[in-house]
């Protein structure tokens, strides 16, 4: 079983930057999909960003394109998600999770990832 656990969230004016982490521990395979997720209160969960230690491939929504950046540190075990130029619409609980192998080719299917995270609060606001 994998276990996740996000940081780095917070409270950011409009136009400032966040770094999200996702770490993972417990029984963890070298390839693997890592996807983040968002939910702002009384909207669904939508998918923003994944990335593929399996095939190398990486995914945005339109939404985020441009402006998010996913990377991952293999010694840490931990992915990252670089938000900048924010804006109040990315305010948002954000989640990490994670499935063996698999691709981010084609997006993000939420119903997919096994293993999540307990999310963090990212408030973007003046």
């Amino acid at each position: 079983q994998v276990q996740l656990v996000e940081s780095g969230g917070g409270l950011v004016q409009p136009g400032g930057s966040l770094r999200l982490s996702c770490t993972r521990s417990g029984f963890t395979l070298n390839s693997y999909t890592i996807a983040w997720f968002r939910q702002a209160p009384g909207k669904r969960r939508e998918g923003v960003s994944c990335l593929s230690t399996s095939d190398g491939t990486t995914y945005y929504a339109d939404s985020v394109k441009g402006r998010f950046t996913v990377s991952r540190d293999n010694l840490a075990k931990t992915v990252y998600l670089q938000m900048n130029s924010l804006k109040p619409e990315d305010t948002a609980v954000y989640y990490c999770a994670t499935r063996p192998l698999a691709t981010c080719r084609g997006g993000i299917v939420e119903t997919r990832f096994g293993s999540w995270g307990q999310g963090t609060q990212v408030t973007v606001s003046s």
